[in-house]
């Protein structure tokens, strides 16, 4: 008698009512849902890991929604040629550790076949990483990529949905976005056409430490504090490697330094640091004033150079 006085007493709430999910948890849970639908709408996924931050948060969310399963698609990465090293150690060993199928076309090899073409002169990689992944796309028929881009990582992504269709020349055309309402994801694409999907499309910089600090999830070394020989350029500190030397009159220096965003290593700018813990960069985050991809090189070329390689068939 007394419990059923108890819910019918409208000054006592209810125990279920005081259910509530934090803010990772429901990033989490929003995340989840939609890997699962992609596993439900698409024939042929792939999901892109390069090793990076947000794509091992990719992992894990793939690991609760799918396990003890096998994961519904590859792993599918485009090497450049140009990255950290440590990268690509972390890259393999965490595809084995999970038992994961890892396809890898390198932009290398995209160039002996004709299939990209740099520039005189060009030097970085990372627009020729374009050709290489729709080739990639076309011949293991893929019909979704799911990719780790967030909405604040720079404003050409923040124009972006969850399902993010590209025609069938693999190209973005930022006014067709599909409506999302009530988080309802339209699949449907025609032959040739593919979708870029982004489940942590709503996570921020902080979001992806906060939830690699919760999982206890490894990272590559390099986000963490090291001692590295870098040049001062473009207003910020640069690896010096044989890909990119120091010139003439440029000094070069010795500095315990960290990258917050990983991309071809002669473009991705690193951050004097002593963090060596995932608590000390959410720290660093919260009191940072430049975004994380204020570091790269490669998205300085113009004001519009992250949208304008989109709009190709970038990620």
């Amino acid at each position: 008698m007394a419990g059923l006085l108890k819910y019918n007493n409208p000054t006592v709430e209810p125990q279920m009512s005081k259910y509530r999910l934090s803010h990772i948890e429901y990033l989490e849970s929003e995340a989840i849902h939609v890997m699962r639908e992609i596993a439900a709408e698409f024939e042929r996924p792939a999901l892109m890991f390069s090793g990076g931050k947000d794509s091992i948060c990719l992992l894990r969310l793939a690991e609760k929604a799918f396990r003890p399963g096998d994961f519904p698609f590859p792993l599918l990465n485009v090497d450049t040629g140009h990255n950290f090293p440590e990268v690509i150690e972390f890259r393999d060993r965490r595809a084995e550790e999970l038992g994961a199928k890892l396809i890898v076309r390198t932009v290398e090899e995209a160039i002996q076949k004709g299939i990209a073409t740099p520039k005189p002169g060009e030097v970085g990689r990372n627009r020729l990483q374009i050709p290489t992944l729709l080739r990639a796309i076309e011949e293991f028929e893929f019909d979704a990529a799911i990719g780790g881009a967030r909405r604040d990582e720079e404003k050409a992504r923040a124009k972006e949905r969850f399902f993010s269709l590209r025609d069938d020349f693999g190209q973005w055309d930022p006014k067709g976005q599909r409506p999302e309402p009530w988080n309802l994801y339209n699949g449907q694409i025609h032959k040739g056409e593919n979708m870029r999907i982004f489940p942590i499309s709503n996570w921020t910089e902080l979001d992806v430490w906060q939830y690699l600090e919760r999982e206890k999830l490894e990272v590559p070394s390099i986000y963490y504090s090291h001692k590295r020989e870098v040049v001062r350029r473009g207003g910020q500190w640069l690896p010096v490697c044989d890909l990119a030397p120091l010139t003439e009159g440029e000094e070069s220096k010795t500095l315990s330094v960290r990258v917050r965003t990983i991309g071809d290593i002669i473009s991705s700018g690193m951050i004097e640091s002593e963090v060596t813990d995932c608590a000390g960069i959410i720290q660093e985050i919260a009191a940072a004033r430049v975004t994380e991809r204020g570091s790269r090189a490669d998205d300085k070329v113009s004001e519009t150079s992250m949208e304008d390689r989109k709009k190709q068939g970038y990620f």
